[in-house]
């Protein structure tokens, strides 16, 4: 799954084109690489994002093309942030 779909698959970032334009402007590092939207997630990634001053750093656990806002969080974990 692209990184762009996932982020917003997962609530991470609430539209893909917000997800995609992050990914542009180099804020988004998966397993501390910048990414560009196309790249493709694995179970086990660690995603660090950053909004402003915050960095949020969350772990890949699973991948799916659909799912409920209740479930989304399933998606993945909060790890720390370096």
């Amino acid at each position: 799954m692209r990184i762009d779909k996932y982020l917003k698959v997962s609530r991470i970032i609430k539209r893909r084109t917000v997800a995609s334009d992050a990914c542009s402007a180099g804020r988004v590092l998966v397993n501390d690489r910048k990414v560009k939207a196309s790249y493709d997630v694995k179970v086990g990634d660690i995603i660090k994002i950053q909004f402003g001053q915050k960095t949020v750093a969350v772990e890949v656990l699973s991948l799916q093309e659909t799912v409920k806002k209740e479930a989304a969080m399933d998606m993945y974990k909060e790890v720390e942030a370096d």
